[in-house]
């Protein structure tokens, strides 16, 4: 299997619509469900564009075949006080989950962070119950500083979630 990570690119922002409609009917894991994110492809796009040159914030794709099949973002701030920190969000196909999908995105983004927006912490939350993605977290040396009882209700449930951080320096 062939797999590359590639940085989003303005014609990809229809698939990754899709895509993100896809992965998020696939599993509750997500803040987002089936109906993916509100936003049309000229608001994808232009969010994509802005990205483009962008030193503070990246979205990043694992594509099989010319596919979308994992993506990961990562974004911080140019303030002064905040931006030593940058939060990271990822997905990949429950098709490919243990095929080290997560891990090539997971590289990409730890490197832009650390040189590119120049980050020290990268955070991130986490259903407390996904074992899953927290092994790959700690993989990479996130550590969990705290819980947050009832982050996600999905179908009346709440549903508790972990914060991670990365201390890059």
């Amino acid at each position: 299997m062939d797999i590359t990570i590639e940085k989003a690119k303005v014609s990809d922002a229809g698939e990754v619509l899709e895509y993100l409609k896809k992965v998020g009917g696939e599993s509750d894991n997500l803040t987002f469900g089936a109906e993916g994110l509100p936003f049309d492809v000229k608001s994808e796009e232009k969010y994509i564009e802005s990205l483009e040159n962008s030193t503070t914030s990246a979205m990043f794709f694992a594509k099989c075949d010319g596919r979308i099949i994992g993506d990961a973002s990562f974004s911080s701030v140019n303030r002064e006080r905040i931006k030593h920190r940058g939060e990271l969000g990822i997905s990949v196909l429950k098709d490919y989950w243990g095929q080290g999908v997560g891990s090539r995105l997971m590289e990409a983004v730890i490197d832009f962070a650390e040189n590119v927006a120049e980050c020290e912490i990268i955070h991130l939350s986490v259903r407390s119950d996904n074992d899953r993605a927290i092994n790959l977290y700690k993989k990479y040396g996130f550590e969990k500083i705290g819980q947050f009882n009832g982050y996600i209700k999905i179908d009346g449930e709440y549903i508790n979630c972990d914060f991670m951080n990365l201390y890059l320096n």
